[in-house]
């Protein structure tokens, strides 16, 4: 999956941002951008155009990017929010966020032909609020209400699951046996806060359960400690990624937690505020699991226009895991 090696950032602190006279840099956080889940996603879509043409259908946004959605509506692909949208027969892809039984009881209703892209990650924690539904336990899922990825893991068990939308939601929950009580969470999280959710319910209900493994993905968790490993050096941390990203909007909450003295959300550099860089020295530069490295690149090539042209990675881990396509996609893929 991943594997830790030695951080860097001694390296970066060689040339500390206090020191008079020192060079404008860029530290550069290494993992960043496309995870496992994404990439096959991104590619489950690229080749179901590959198979079956123009126009393909996709339930939601695929991944969370504004990037990747537009240059796939480009190529054919039509976005709906839901499978009543799609054509009768036609080929419908789910995102990589998961959907609920009954969405692909729809589905059916209609005779899509669907394709899942649903994160493996994802899938994991679908089996595990059914195993835990069908053991009669009270199922605390702890996610932000109304994104995708709840919405479908709810869907499995929802007479079981109750949302636990951060520790200011804690109180307000209710079970039937403290002695049957698991909580599981969106994949997407930020781990300190996702843990201090999960402290605030241990200390309600003592005897509850943790999940048989991280329900947190492993990109999820690299990326946030990689921003804070670089963040206390950093005046400044961007954050490539979209404002519908779970995942990157906690990079930027990540990141002033852990020191930096200001962190943005950005698509594209474009929006980049060069008013940001007024007595800064160093800047942080990561981006969200969704967001193809090219984006990256174009906020590093509008940071050295403005003299930011040294660029020193912080590596925290490097990350090898490859999902499989879904098995009617296998035959076709490169």
């Amino acid at each position: 999956m991943s594997s830790a090696i030695p951080l860097n950032v001694g390296i970066a602190r060689s040339a500390g941002s206090g020191e008079t006279g020192a060079a404008k840099r860029v530290l550069l956080a290494e993992p960043r951008g496309y995870c496992a889940g994404v990439d096959r996603a991104v590619e489950t879509v690229e080749r179901t155009l590959e198979k079956h043409g123009a126009p393909v259908y996709v339930r939601k946004e695929i991944v969370h990017n504004r990037h990747v959605v537009e240059t796939l509506r480009e190529r054919g692909v039509i976005f709906v929010e839901e499978t009543d949208e799609v054509p009768e027969g036609a080929t419908v892809v789910f995102s990589a966020h998961g959907v609920s039984p009954a969405v692909h009881a729809s589905a059916a209703a209609r005779s899509l032909h669907t394709i899942d892209a649903t994160c493996p990650l994802v899938t994991k924690v679908h089996q595990e609020a059914k195993r835990f539904a069908r053991d009669d336990y009270d199922i605390l899922l702890i996610g932000h209400e109304g994104h995708e990825e709840v919405e479908g893991t709810a869907g499995e068990a929802p007479d079981h699951v109750q949302l636990v939308d951060g520790p200011e939601s804690v109180d307000a929950v209710t079970v039937r046996d403290e002695n049957k009580v698991i909580w599981l969470s969106q994949t997407t999280l930020s781990v300190d806060e996702t843990m201090e959710t999960v402290q605030r319910l241990r200390e309600r209900f003592p005897n509850l359960q943790d999940p048989p493994s991280d329900d947190i993905c492993y990109a999820t968790s690299n990326r946030q400690t990689a921003v804070k490993a670089m963040a206390p050096e950093c005046d400044l941390v961007i954050v490539v990624g979209s404002r519908n990203s779970s995942n990157s909007k906690r990079l930027v909450e990540v990141a002033l937690g852990a020191g930096a003295a200001a962190s943005y959300l950005v698509d594209f550099a474009r929006e980049v505020d060069p008013a940001w860089f007024e007595g800064v020295r160093t800047i942080g530069v990561t981006s969200g699991a969704s967001v193809p490295d090219l984006l990256v690149r174009g906020v590093l090539d509008l940071l050295a226009e403005h003299g930011y042209g040294e660029v020193q990675p912080v590596t925290t881990a490097n990350e090898t895991l490859v999902f499989s396509l879904p098995r009617e996609l296998r035959a076709a893929r490169r």
